[in-house]
């Protein structure tokens, strides 16, 4: 198959557009237009349905697109490979993750890496948990780190682990120093908690609703450290992950402590590559590093 139809081809598929891919290439839409019809036609497929709002790959097309990926993928990681061999200490990782990794311990484990590396370049996503699993089997990006209550399919666990939720607190409230709060004394509590689509939240109120505790947060928002500001400022608590909680620079300000209960610790934390894709050897360095800064940041 020829690798510029099957470029065309990957660009509408991402895009849903001929029109979009068009402007992204800087190619024709004609040029692009014959190039998937002759991929069609070389594989006796449909590889789109046509819709009103736009080109959405067929079955065909989406076998063919999980296998160019791959193969596009594998081809930048040779050129890498080749590029070390001649001395060139260079390359780039992609890398996908929840605002909780993303906000100090990805950017903690990058500066590191970079102090023995220095030539390695990173770009960092923030998204929600299942959008970073999502970049990984696009192979949008090379790692992502992210939280979720079951395995995925179609990625390759780098490391996993429990990623239970503890409560942060100002550091002069009744629960510092604690050992543990139930979740009933945290409900009673003004809640600052992050948006639905987080596994913190679904976890808190999973286990609230398991013990028939109604939750109403003073705040919600999107921003994690919105959230933690509140909290320094003695407004309310939140909940945060323990690795998300060491790495956090608060000072003297917050104080986390455990949740009791028995279905508190039923998240995981991943670190997650494509299924079946060979990493730079710059990504799968930089995965082992971010690894060993999730497993020594306290997290159980």
């Amino acid at each position: 198959m020829n690798n510029t139809a099957l470029r065309y081809f990957l660009e509408v598929a991402r895009t849903g557009s001929i029109a979009e891919a068009s402007s992204r290439l800087n190619v024709a839409s004609s040029a692009i237009s014959r190039q998937i019809a002759g991929l069609e036609a070389e594989l006796g497929v449909e590889l789109f349905e046509r819709r009103p709002r736009g080109m959405v790959p067929s079955p065909a097309g989406e076998i063919l697109a999980r296998h160019a990926r791959r193969a596009f993928l594998e081809e930048e990681a040779i050129v890498t490979e080749l590029k070390l061999l001649q001395g060139l200490a260079t390359g780039a990782v992609r890398i996908g993750a929840t605002e909780g990794f993303g906000m100090m311990l990805v950017p903690a484990a990058i500066r590191s890496f970079r102090e023995r590396y220095p030539g390695i370049r990173f770009e960092l996503k923030i998204t929600a948990p299942a959008n970073v699993t999502r970049l990984v089997r696009d192979g949008d990006v090379d790692i992502g780190a992210t939280f979720t209550f079951a395995p995925e399919a179609d990625v390759r666990l780098i490391g996993s682990g429990r990623a239970p939720i503890l409560a942060v607190a100002p550091i002069d409230h009744p629960f510092a120093g604690r050992v543990a709060v139930s979740l009933s004394e945290l409900a009673a509590e003004p809640l600052a908690l992050p948006e639905k689509n987080t596994t913190a939240r679904q976890l808190f109120e999973i286990a609230c609703g398991l013990e028939g505790i109604a939750v109403q947060p003073i705040l919600e928002s999107n921003y994690i450290a919105g959230l933690w500001s509140f909290v320094e400022e003695g407004g309310g608590l939140t909940v945060a992950s323990a690795f998300t909680v060491h790495s956090r620079r608060t000072g003297n300000r917050v104080v986390s402590v455990p949740i009791s209960g028995p279905s508190i610790d039923q998240r995981h934390y991943q670190v997650q590559a494509m299924l079946g894709r060979r990493l730079p050897d710059a990504a799968e360095a930089f995965a082992a590093h971010l690894l060993a800064a999730v497993e020594s940041s306290g997290s159980p």
